[in-house]
Order: structure tokens, then C-alpha cells, then sequence
């Protein structure tokens, strides 16, 4: 499961768009979790992991700034979160989550990006049973073993460690990402972690017959461009 996730998620790097794309999406979720949580990332643990993930991903400072001063003016947008369920080109499973001021609009921009590329969406619940919600660590490592050893003595609920090319990949319940996270900044104290996220991880991995590479790829672009997608959640492996 560990490289078939590695996979992915630099599959879904190279579709990303430019980085206003980013940008924006940052900028509605911390405005969200500003608004519904409160101000003070100290206190609003949500906040607190946005902030820390637009960092390493390059947002400039003055993006975090705007969306938590927007949040205290009130008012502004009105967004909700909505999920939408599918198979993509090739028969792989996918979960798409969006912020939305309309979900009209938002389901027929979603709902085209199956449709065009020979997938079909369907109804809450279609593929959803076939993820599980996790907390996620990748970093530089060899002994996957020993990994798991510390994380079990410091008491952290773990699901599975794997070691492959260099990497661990740490999976845990996300209930216990910040209790995770903390133990292994204790336990490495220079630790660099490459990945920290709570995330959709399938549980079945779906092999895309090459045939249906391009169509995948144009799918995964198609998702990348609407501007109320947030996340896109898959369990596809391309081909190598």
C-alpha cells in the first residue's frame, strides 16, 4: 500500500495546477476552519494543520493572513463541503471533495469531469466503503520495524508501517494524527516529514490498463481545474 500511495500522490502532483490553484484552495479552507473554529490556531487544532500544510507547500504568508482576517470581518462566502463518488476512466475508484457557494454548479462541473472522460459518478456511499480515514506519514528511513517499536511504546494507535525505496510510510486512525505526529518529532527530533496528512486511503489498489493511462490523466485535470475541488481520492496505480 505504501509505494501504490507514493504513486499516487505524485501522480496527482503532476496534474496539479499553477499555483493560484493552491493558493485558493488553502485560502477557502482556512477561511472555513477560521470561521467555524476560531482565530487562534493554538486553539483550533484544524487551523492549526492548514496552516502548517499551506507552509510546506510554499503559500506565501500574506494568502494565510487574508483568509483568517476574512474570516473575522464575518460575512463573505457561504461555503459547504460536498463529496461526490465515482468510478474514473479505467474503473478505479474515486472520491472527490469540494467547498462550495453553489452545489449546482459544483455537481455539474464534477459530474462532466466523469462523463467526458468515459467514468460514471454515483450516488453517497457508491465507492466510499472502500477507503478508510487515515492519518498518513512519509520521511526519509530504512527500518520500518524499529518504527514501528518506538511508535507502539509511545502508545500511539498505529495501523501499518512499510518501508520501501528509502521511505516509511506511517498509516494511523486519524483520530491520532497530532498524538502521531508528536511522538515522532520526539522520537526523531530532526525529523523531516515529506507527507503529513489525514486522508482517504483505499484499501483495494486498482491497476489503469494503459490503455486508459491518457484518459486518467485527463480526468485527473479536468478535476484539478474546477475551482471548488479540494481534494480528489483515488486507488489507481498507472503503470510504470
Amino acid at each position: 500500500m505504501g509505494r501504490a500511495y507514493q504513486n499516487r500522490k505524485l501522480s496527482m502532483a503532476k496534474t496539479a495546477g499553477a499555483k493560484t490553484k493552491v493558493y485558493s484552495k488553502y485560502g477557502k479552507e482556512i477561511y472555513v476552519a477560521a470561521k467555524n473554529g476560531g482565530f487562534d490556531p493554538d486553539g483550533n487544532l484544524s487551523l492549526r494543520h492548514l496552516i502548517d500544510g499551506a507552509k510546506k507547500d510554499q503559500v506565501p504568508t500574506h494568502v494565510i493572513e487574508r483568509a483568517i482576517e476574512k474570516a473575522k470581518g464575518g460575512g463573505g462566502e457561504d461555503y459547504e463541503r460536498a463529496s461526490y463518488e465515482g468510478y474514473g476512466p479505467g474503473g478505479c475508484s474515486v472520491i472527490v471533495d469540494c467547498l462550495t457557494d453553489n452545489n449546482k454548479r459544483t455537481w455539474t462541473d464534477v459530474r462532466n469531469c466523469f462523463m467526458k472522460t468515459g467514468g460514471k459518478i454515483g450516488s453517497p456511499g457508491t465507492v466510499a466503503h472502500m477507503f478508510e480515514h487515515q492519518a498518513v506519514f512519509v520521511f526519509k528511513g530504512e527500518d520500518d520495524e524499529a518504527v514501528l517499536e518506538e511508535l507502539m511504546m509511545a502508545d500511539v494507535d498505529v495501523i501499518d508501517v512499510e518501508g520501501e525505496d528509502g521511505k516509511i510510510t506511517v498509516f494511523c486512525p486519524h483520530t491520532e494524527f497530532y498524538k502521531a505526529k508528536t511522538a515522532l518529532n520526539d522520537i526523531y527530533p530532526n525529523l523531516e516529514l515529506d507527507i503529513e496528512e489525514i486522508t482517504f486511503v483505499p484499501q483495494i489498489d486498482h491497476d489503469i490498463a494503459p490503455e486508459h493511462v491518457d484518459k486518467f490523466e485527463k480526468f485527473m485535470a479536468m478535476l484539478e481545474d474546477c475551482d471548488d475541488v479540494q481534494e480528489v481520492y483515488h486507488n489507481a496505480v498507472l503503470p510504470d
